[in-house]
């Protein structure tokens, strides 16, 4: 209420939106919602990347974002990930692994969902600085069930496979097999991801929200999100349920994408 920036931004909010009808006089009381005022920052170049959510729903953390910085380009969704950190693990990479969607796509249909594959894929690498292998998992495995919901990751698979033909990626597996070095060899014999995913993609909210929650909770993993993909520049929205390390850990991961986002 008393930065010396207010009267900018509210002046640069009200020419962004004023073909959706906002009024100068709006523009100004938006500014009294941190929210608004932090994407601002964001949008002026005053920071580089904006945590929240502690305090606020996704929605309302999302809804600024996406009126004021948008989609990336050539980015067909906003998605959203945790990165799973489990212990005493060699599974994924030495226990790391990237589960998407988690936190935002309710229900995507397969040309969605191979986008969240694609663009995991590019945020694990971006993190990580390493190959992605992902794995579009399913209750089926290469047929093994015969259903919309199987056919669903099976087409996802295949338009992935179109958009980044380089992408080491497999679906429909279970998550087993996924992750599995023998289930993989046994279920889905030359996979080039079976038994060694370490990015996860689920098939819909359901059961992205449910997976890494059993992860965290029985494996006593550390689970970092949700983190979003897709916005032009990192916005990250924390569970209203995290700890002072939850909000360490993002604001970490939200620096390596605008350091990511600075080099591009």
């Amino acid at each position: 209420r008393t930065a010396a920036e207010r009267a900018e931004f509210a002046a640069a909010l009200y020419e962004l939106r004023r073909h959706k009808g906002l009024t100068p006089e709006q523009a100004e009381a938006l500014m009294d919602d941190v929210l608004y005022f932090g994407v601002m920052m964001v949008k002026q170049g005053l920071a580089d990347g904006m945590v929240a959510g502690a305090c606020h729903a996704t929605g309302d953390v999302l809804r600024p974002s996406l009126q004021i910085l948008k989609t990336a380009p050539g980015v067909k969704l906003v998605s959203s990930f945790f990165v799973m950190c489990v212990p005493d693990c060699d599974l994924g990479a030495n226990g790391t692994f990237l589960f998407s969607d988690c936190g935002l796509e309710v229900q995507p249909d397969s040309e969605r969902l191979a986008h969240i594959a694609v663009n995991s894929a590019k945020s694990w690498e971006t993190l990580m600085g390493e190959e992605a292998r992902v794995a579009l998992l399913s209750h089926s495995t290469h047929g093994s069930a015969k259903n919309a919901d199987a056919a669903k990751v099976v087409e996802a698979t295949e338009i992935a496979r179109e958009l980044a033909p380089d992408l080491a990626l497999d679906g429909e597996l279970q998550l087993d097999a996924a992750i599995i070095g023998s289930v993989g060899a046994s279920k889905a014999p030359g996979s080039p991801v079976a038994g060694r995913a370490n990015v996860l993609v689920f098939p819909d909210l359901d059961a992205g929200n449910i997976g890494y929650k059993l992860v965290q909770r029985l494996a006593c993993a550390e689970a970092y999100g949700p983190v979003t993909q897709g916005i032009a520049a990192p916005v990250n929205d924390l569970s209203r349920g995290c700890s002072a390390d939850d909000i360490v850990g993002v604001i970490a991961i939200t620096c390596v994408q605008a350091q990511a986002k600075a080099i591009e």
